[in-house]
């Protein structure tokens, strides 16, 4: 089943690339597709994740290493898996959709010096452990890699890119903020590099907020992200504000009730934007997910019953819409796609995969998915979902089949992609 899947995976991300190629959108409509889905390899361990996946069907992403350890950033380009490896510390990741097509990735990596400060910092939520070790944003292009500058500070965390070779993401600086919640100290803001090798540039909080973090940009130069106070560096009261920047103007999206978590986290060439954000005040995880557009404003996209969390991780230009539906403290979840008002467990679209689609975490034009899946071994794999129109459900696919309960360590790393802690399910 598998090696039939991954030859069938090679040929459709080529055609599908070469579409992408030509100009012309090969995205059909939710209604009456299912999708075939293959596993990614691996290098070794047993967590991967994809989470950004381009025009051109690369997908990018992570995975452990053998014994789970440590954790290197990963591209998969149609059958072929390169390790993005460090900045000479232990691990790196791409965290984020990065929608280059021009063969730049972004992402973050640890270096082998320690911070002397000994804070946690916001890379530390997405590896298997909490090192201690410096971590930059980077760039990967080709056989090069390339560590960002901070904004005079220790630490800096890369997210998207676009094709003009524009980086986003957030960086320290030198001011120590009594906002944030120690071990955190110095004030961050988000940033964008390039286009040029040396360029840089903060980009301003919204009102009286101290911090800022970008994690997305498109090719016009839209910028998404939070803004807030200093916090944790994760999440919470960093994301009070959901944000969109527009050269030096920074315009507040909206909220779904809540003064936290009010995270975006993907953006498309039209300028729609999609995360997750509370339903509720304080500072507690309670999030749906969220559709910011111009003429629409901020709607939510709601979880699917009996779920209460959701989260929107990634969208398309024609406005297919993926993440996650939880039920309370993340104990089950599936990969869910929102389209033109019609919420879809992928689960149900997906004839004879026999494991578990947990977290669709990003969708190219062409419909093709990436994520987290639980395999029949109970480990965490990263998979590629393949739209195939007229492809027939089996009889024994026809009937909706019961969210699992997730293992524990698949569990805590969908919580870490949203920088949520044990804590932080607390009331």
């Amino acid at each position: 089943m598998e090696s039939h899947a991954l030859r069938f995976l090679a040929l459709s991300l080529a055609i599908v690339g070469g579409v992408a190629q030509s100009g012309h959108s090969a995205s059909p409509e939710a209604s009456n597709v299912h999708y075939l889905v293959a596993h990614l390899s691996s290098l070794g361990g047993t967590a991967s994740s994809g989470n950004s996946i381009n025009d051109l069907g690369w997908v990018a992403g992570s995975s452990n290493l053998p014994g789970d350890a440590t954790r290197h950033a990963v591209l998969w380009i149609h059958g072929l898996r390169l390790d993005l490896r460090t900045l000479g510390g232990p691990n790196s990741n791409v965290v984020f959709p990065v929608k280059n097509t021009r063969g730049l990735v972004s992402g973050i990596a640890e270096t082998a010096e320690i911070d002397p400060l000994g804070e946690n910092w916001s890379c530390s939520a997405f590896f298997p452990s909490v090192t201690h070790h410096v971590c930059r944003g980077v760039v990967w292009h080709g056989l090069s890699m390339r560590a960002l500058p901070t904004l005079g500070g220790t630490h800096g965390f890369a997210t998207g890119s676009n094709n003009l070779r524009q980086v986003v993401g957030w960086a320290e600086n030198t001011v120590h903020d009594t906002s944030c919640t120690a071990p955190q100290q110095l004030q961050f803001r988000g940033i964008v590099w390039g286009p040029g090798l040396h360029e840089k540039r903060a980009l301003p909080p919204y009102l009286d907020d101290s911090a800022t973090a970008a994690t997305a940009i498109n090719d016009s130069g839209q910028v998404v992200g939070i803004s807030g106070t200093c916090d944790r560096a994760v999440g919470r009261f960093s994301a009070a504000h959901a944000v969109l920047w527009e050269g030096n103007t920074v315009t507040n999206l909206g909220d779904l009730g809540g003064n936290a978590w009010n995270t975006p986290m993907a953006l498309n060439q039209r300028g729609d934007v999609v995360g997750f954000a509370n339903v509720t005040p304080g500072g507690a995880f309670n999030a749906h997910g969220f559709l910011w557009t111009r003429e629409g404003g901020f709607q939510p996209l709601r979880p699917l019953a009996p779920d209460v969390l959701a989260q929107a991780l990634g969208i398309n230009e024609q406005r297919q819409v993926v993440g996650i539906s939880c039920t309370a403290g993340f104990a089950s979840c599936r990969a869910v796609l929102w389209h033109n008002g019609t919420t879809t467990d992928l689960n149900d679209s997906a004839p004879g995969y026999p494991g578990h689609l947990a977290s669709a975490n990003d969708i190219n034009d062409q419909g093709v998915i990436t994520g987290v899946a639980v395999a029949p071994d109970a480990t965490e794999r990263a998979f590629v979902a393949i739209p195939v129109p007229g492809l027939a459900a089996r009889e024994e696919d026809a009937e909706a089949r019961p969210t699992p309960a997730l293992p524990e360590s698949v569990r805590q790393a969908l919580m870490r992609r949203s920088f949520v802690r044990e804590t932080d399910l607390e009331d």
